[in-house]
């Protein structure tokens, strides 16, 4: 990956907000489908047809080898569980991991779903992860520095009492545009560096993953599938922001994050037509 920063003019954006619209879309069409009994290759076909029906194409599809146009890791899976014959079950959690392409500019999002009746525990794993992430989507608008939002992140993580949740430090959020992983590196928790300065036209994909267990994971078999070494179940929130020269714009968010952002007392700002 070139450690090059690329910045996005104010029409890239708009073309990769175009890319998230259709991503929002497929996330939605397969949280509607994760119900108990369907497997996780039904979700993987579910997602296929919303890119193919607005033209747009995968970039997990074939990234690497990579089989499928989602990644669809259940309970202790963290990241990168490839869609199969596995089928889902009541209590059941899973984080679905998808990205579209529109005329060569990429999104990227994550959800973690809760499959019909889900523990109360697991349930707070989601909650708490998807929290961070708008806390790290909430620092970005008036950051100096990438590393501020691993620093929001963590701070937000660490002040839910009781939550007792753990912050995956071997995989982390990434700048996005025409390639679908690109510099810098976003950490989820406090690493100590204040990370490449914030410019405008910089979209990063803000993606914390948190576990109800210990840290440590391994990779299966198949080198992909990765899951937690002592089989804490784990949840996977993401989403694409854009920092423009007037705001950020959640670009794989209908309303930009508004809705979400509104209790960190952050506005955002839509894609300027100039």
């Amino acid at each position: 990956m070139s450690r090059h920063i690329e910045l996005k003019t104010n029409a890239q954006i708009a073309k990769m907000h175009e890319a998230g619209l259709i991503l929002h879309q497929g996330l939605d069409a397969v949280v509607e489908a994760a119900k108990p009994g369907a497997t996780t290759n039904d979700l993987d076909q579910v997602f296929r047809k919303v890119l193919a029906d607005n033209g747009a194409t995968s970039n997990f599809l074939g990234y690497y080898g990579f089989p499928a146009t989602i990644c669809a890791s259940v309970n202790d899976e963290v990241v990168h569980g490839i869609p199969g014959d596995r089928v889902l079950q009541d209590g059941d959690i899973i984080s679905v991991d998808a990205g579209a392409i529109i005329d060569g500019w990429h999104s990227d999002s994550a959800r973690t779903v809760l499959v019909g009746n889900v523990s109360l525990e697991d349930q707070r794993l989601s909650a708490v992860t998807q929290d961070a992430m708008w806390a790290g989507i909430a620092a970005y608008a008036k950051a100096k520095h990438v590393g501020e939002i691993g620093n929001a992140i963590e701070d937000y993580v660490r002040a839910q009492d009781g939550a007792h949740l753990g912050i995956l430090e071997d995989y982390v959020g990434h700048g996005i545009g025409s390639a679908m992983h690109q510099a810098p590196d976003v950490f989820n928790y406090r690493s100590g560096m204040r990370g490449p300065k914030i410019k405008a036209g910089m979209v990063l994909a803000i993606e914390p993953m948190l576990v109800r267990g210990d840290i440590a994971t391994k990779t299966l078999s198949d080198d992909w599938t990765v899951v937690t070494v002592d089989g804490a179940n784990a949840s996977q929130w993401e989403h694409s922001v854009a920092r423009h020269k007037e705001g950020i714009w959640v670009i794989t968010s209908p309303d930009g994050g508004a809705a979400e952002l509104a209790r960190f007392g952050v506005v955002p700002v839509p894609i300027p037509q100039k």
